[in-house]
């Protein structure tokens, strides 16, 4: 830990209530699932809530605790330890849907969320025309699920958090070039106790990371300054994947400072037409936004429309669209190894599962919830239903989207970049933009390199790439095959009124694209 008693910001903030025999009391201080009252308070809720009608009743109880550490230059800057616990219960009632929440853990606290949210479906329910049904999901009755990992990233000493970021802050500032860096680790805890009136009661635990260093170099004559971040993606790990277990920290941290003075050497970028061959640390991103996104069935249905946009794959194109190149599959799948959406069983109590999105360029299929999958007629949903805390109401989220690599061997990034006459590889994600119908977007790097007849020839920088989604994907000739596959993605996926985030993870190979229209972002910005 850095000497000289440097101040830094930090606080926990673990307030709930819990059952203790016949009363209640709420304090500060830290709380497992395991104690709380699950079985009584799930009995009284699910109980009250089909005394009185409901059809569906989901009750959530969480626990999450989240921590963030944060160094710059080697310095504590900012460090948050929040524990979040709360039950949420969920019911249909006369065809409209009732949410109701609380901090409390009691038996009379699950009969009270019960009326609560049936009331709330009654006012709702003379809102609207439309009925609310959900697709069938059978009853998996008592089942467990947990990610993988080895050591819980919330239980790690904030001392031995705070030492590892230290020493790769020293590793890197200490190189030649580098005038600043910024470290830092996110890392949650999430269990969930899950219960519904079809006999499913689902307990389930995962954590996941999200470590990043990125280092600065000032242009003290022009003024200007570039930026290299490490490529590693979050991921549904424990601590141990900041000791080496899943990525090559020792690799990265030795070739980036030699990366970012390339890079802030290196020639701006002439505008044109390129191929472009993408990495996975980038192509992710390009997935997430322009596929992910557009294949939420809410959102190409207009329901997301007032906050977050629409989509242009609309449902009348289901099976016509052509999204892409033939070589063209994504998937939806909430079983992915080490995924940050991979769970057991959804906020719905819907079983996890893969489902195909795009298939040979055409859009086939959509992320759904069983309410959108009863009423568009889909029959099953695919397990997309997601609520960032105990206190907020699923609604449909992302599954981790993946764009699937070539059958068998396949092509070598290196191999792809030799098909490559004048064109650019792209590596590791910056800034984006995409319009609200998740049609037209740009999205810049962490560093491209010319490729000249399909050879690797230094860094250029100021790059955008810029298409429209369907022109993009279909422009892409070939794809890498599994050795070339990294799992990407983001903590902090945001949708929903009232807001919500959820992590959500991408899997892509290297992949080939022809004639992508490339920008100089330092010319466009007037500079």
């Amino acid at each position: 830990m850095p000497q000289g008693g440097t101040p830094h910001r930090a606080f926990v903030n673990s307030r709930h209530a819990v059952w203790n025999g016949a009363s209640r009391r709420t304090y500060w201080g830290p709380v497992e699932l395991s104690s709380l009252p699950l079985e009584p308070m799930r009995a009284a809720a699910l109980e009250r809530a089909q005394a009185l009608g409901c059809t569906y009743a989901g009750l959530r109880v969480e626990r999450i605790r989240t921590q963030v550490v944060a160094l710059r230059d080697g310095v504590v800057e900012t460090t948050a330890d929040d524990v979040e616990v709360g039950a949420g219960l969920r019911i249909l009632h006369d065809g409209a849907l009732g949410f109701a929440a609380s901090v409390e853990m009691a038996p009379d606290t699950g009969v009270a969320l019960a009326e609560q949210a049936v009331e709330l479906a009654r006012a709702t329910r003379q809102a609207t025309t439309a009925r609310v049904e959900l697709a069938p999901e059978p009853s998996y009755g008592e089942v467990t699920w947990e990610s993988p990992w080895e050591q819980d990233p919330t239980t790690i000493p904030l001392a031995d958090k705070v030492a590892l970021l230290a020493s790769w802050c020293d590793r890197v500032l200490s190189a030649p070039g580098v005038d600043h860096v910024t470290a830092a680790v996110l890392a949650v805890a999430e269990e969930k106790h899950y219960a519904d009136l079809a006999g499913t009661v689902a307990t389930q635990r995962r954590v996941r990371v999200r470590p990043v260093l990125e280092a600065l170099a000032v242009d003290k004559e022009g003024g200007g300054f570039e930026t290299m971040r490490t490529l590693a993606p979050p991921a549904g790990r424990g601590w141990e994947y900041l000791e080496g277990n899943g990525w090559d920290w020792d690799g990265e941290l030795v070739r980036l400072p030699e990366l970012l003075e390339e890079k802030r050497r290196a020639p701006s970028i002439e505008p044109g037409a390129y191929d472009l061959v993408i990495d996975p640390s980038n192509l992710w991103l390009t997935i997430h936004e322009s596929i992910g996104h557009a294949t939420e069935l809410d959102r190409a249905l207009g329901y997301e429309a007032a906050y977050a946009g629409t989509s242009f794959a609309t449902f009348d194109q289901l099976g016509q669209l052509r999204y892409g190149s033939p070589v063209m599959h994504v998937t939806g799948d909430r079983t992915t190894p080490n995924g940050l959406a991979t769970i057991g069983w959804d906020d719905e109590g819907v079983a996890a599962q893969s489902f195909d999105l795009v298939k040979e360029g055409i859009l086939v299929g959509y992320q759904l919830d069983r309410a959108m999958a009863q009423a568009n007629g889909l029959g099953r949903s695919n397990g997309c239903a997601f609520a960032s805390s105990p206190f907020h109401t699923p609604i449909q989220r992302m599954a981790n989207v993946s764009l699937q690599p070539a059958p068998g061997d396949g092509p070598s990034t290196e191999q792809l970049i030799a098909g490559v006459d004048r064109g650019l590889y792209v590596v590791g994600d910056k800034s984006w933009s995409i319009d609200m119908q998740r049609h037209n977007f740009q999205f810049t790097g962490q560093r491209f390199y010319r490729i000249e007849k399909g050879r690797l020839a230094g860094q250029v920088r100021d790059v955008a790439y810029q298409a429209r989604t369907t022109d993009f994907w279909g422009s892409m000739e070939a794809v890498g095959g599994r050795s070339t596959y990294v799992l990407g993605g983001a903590f902090n996926c945001g949708k929903g009124q009232p807001g919500q985030v959820a992590p959500v993870s991408h899997g892509c190979p290297s992949a080939l694209f022809r004639l992508v229209n490339v920008l100089n972002t330092r010319t466009e910005s007037g500079r």
